[in-house]
């Protein structure tokens, strides 16, 4: 019995249909795993997360336009604000598109609770004070909630750390070139305000090549040294875009960004961000040995070795004898002894101090630019406490709960993305993943010699976070 006519043609239309509509879209096997569209993807940020990220670098950088300073406030605010905008917009809109929940939601959330209850603290400077600390918090950390919303999967994920590496290869490069002709690209404002001579001048300059007196670059930020930051991540994702599957003058350019950061972080004279970028290295290659991925191993080994002793070579010839020999002492001294003596006295202190003075915190807006922009002078009872390292600001802000419940989200974090990493069944999927954990392992050596919680670099970590696990929400996991 024949097929009736009209059902081989309806059958055919189906089938052609299909055809041209699979010519018209590249395969999603494609979009996720192949190197082409890497390459032909536009250079032009889209979507809210790619913005995002671009706006952590250019709202600091508007800084340095002339008369910008009277913005000063607004602008470093905007920095921030603009989380706490992403998330109102997912929560009216998007909130039930999360994917998963990250085992550090709920410890956040005891954050949260703590610092709302230490706005009633009898220390806190005042209302508004306290309540812009808490803000200040909560724009940190919730990017883990809302991110995973805009980065659903690989292809984005990698688009938002190619916008980082371009914005923070831009910044370092400019860093370096602070140094090497500061008439030209050294921001006017930053350099009279830093006078020689001055009381503050000392602590932010070092002698150069014929007695050439130094400013440690800011980059596109508008404070001495503040480039270094952002030379750990044009170090660090750099090289791993150097050894991506693209156009070699992709690679190229990854390449000299890369080593624009380490010669940024060089010239900045910050050794505790050489020690980070070095970490989040040595990290990298440790993931890396645990995937098997031996060759990428090699190969990452052996440019991240090249590019710590090139940088050097041209920090050296920029900065002069006074920059070998500031970086000379991280091998000269007992590394425990050099650490204790610069930052863990502010570290014990943290521990034994301030957490038996204040256990139930010390009040809000008490350290920090909290208490620059919000102290008040009329309340001499509560004068600013200096806090250099996170848990110290964690004791102060929230006392013994607020640095139990911080730490544990850490902690699970960590142990997570440990577990979530191993369990990716793409080897590319696993790849990305440790590119952005052992990136984040950064952050969290951060906690013992500064207060990246209280930055954008906090936020930066959650952003990353809540990104990553966005991203590979839905990608294949190996079977038990």
């Amino acid at each position: 019995m024949s097929t009736p006519r009209s059902l081989v043609e309806q059958r055919q239309q189906e089938e052609m249909s299909a055809y041209y509509a699979a010519r018209s879209r590249p395969a999603v096997g494609a979009i996720e795993t192949g190197a082409t569209p890497l390459d032909q993807e536009s250079i032009r940020p889209t979507g809210f997360a790619e913005w995002f990220a671009l706006s952590q670098t250019l709202l600091p950088a508007l800084l340095l336009l002339p008369g910008s300073q009277v913005y000063r406030l607004p602008l470093r605010v905007g920095a921030y604000a603009i989380s706490l905008y992403a998330f109102v917009l997912w929560w009216l809109d998007r909130a039930g598109r999360k994917e998963g929940k990250h085992p550090a939601e709920r410890f956040l959330v005891l954050v949260m609770i703590v610092l709302t209850a230490s706005i009633a603290h009898p220390d806190t400077v005042g209302l508004v004070p306290g309540i812009a600390s808490v803000l200040m918090y909560f724009t940190i950390l919730c990017p883990l909630f809302w991110a995973r919303a805009y980065v659903t999967n690989r292809r984005q994920l990698v688009r938002v750390l190619a916008i980082l590496i371009v914005c923070n290869g831009i910044n370092s490069i400019v860093g370096v070139l602070q140094v090497y002709d500061p008439a030209r690209w050294m921001p006017r404002e930053l350099s009279m305000f830093y006078a020689a001579g001055s009381q503050m001048s000392a602590a932010v300059t070092y002698v150069g090549p014929g007695g050439r007196l130094i400013m440690r670059p800011p980059g596109l930020f508008d404070t001495p040294g503040a480039v270094c930051g952002a030379g750990t991540i044009a170090a660090m994702f750099g090289l791993i875009f150097t050894l991506e599957p693209i156009r070699w003058w992709k690679r190229l350019i990854a390449f000299v960004m890369a080593g624009a950061g380490i010669a940024a972080i060089y010239l900045s004279h910050v050794r505790v961000s050489l020690v980070v970028a070095v970490a989040m290295m040595l990290f990298y290659l440790a993931l890396l040995a645990f995937l098997r991925e031996h060759k990428r191993f090699t190969q990452f080994g052996t440019l991240a070795v090249g590019i710590l002793g090139g940088a050097l070579v041209l920090a050296v010839a920029l900065g002069g004898q006074s920059t070998l020999d500031r970086f000379s002492t991280l091998l000269a001294e007992d590394p425990a002894t050099l650490y204790y003596n610069n930052r863990g006295v502010a570290f014990q202190q943290g521990f034994t101090t301030l957490l038996s003075e204040y256990p139930m915190g010390a009040g809000l807006a008490r350290w920090g630019m909290m208490h620059y922009y919000f102290g008040a002078p009329s309340r001499m009872d509560v004068a600013e406490v200096f806090a250099e390292v996170q848990p110290s600001a964690w004791v102060l802000d929230g006392g013994v709960f607020l640095l139990a419940f911080y730490f544990l989200a850490l902690i699970a974090t960590v142990v997570y993305d440990a577990v979530f990493v191993r369990n990716l069944a793409d080897p590319d999927d696993r790849l990305w993943s440790a590119a952005i954990v052992a990136a984040n392992f950064g952050t969290l050596v951060l906690v013992f010699t500064f207060v990246p919680f209280g930055t954008v670099g906090g936020m930066q970590f959650w952003f990353l976070e809540g990104a990553l696990h966005g991203a590979m929400a839905r990608r294949p996991r190996l079977r038990a």
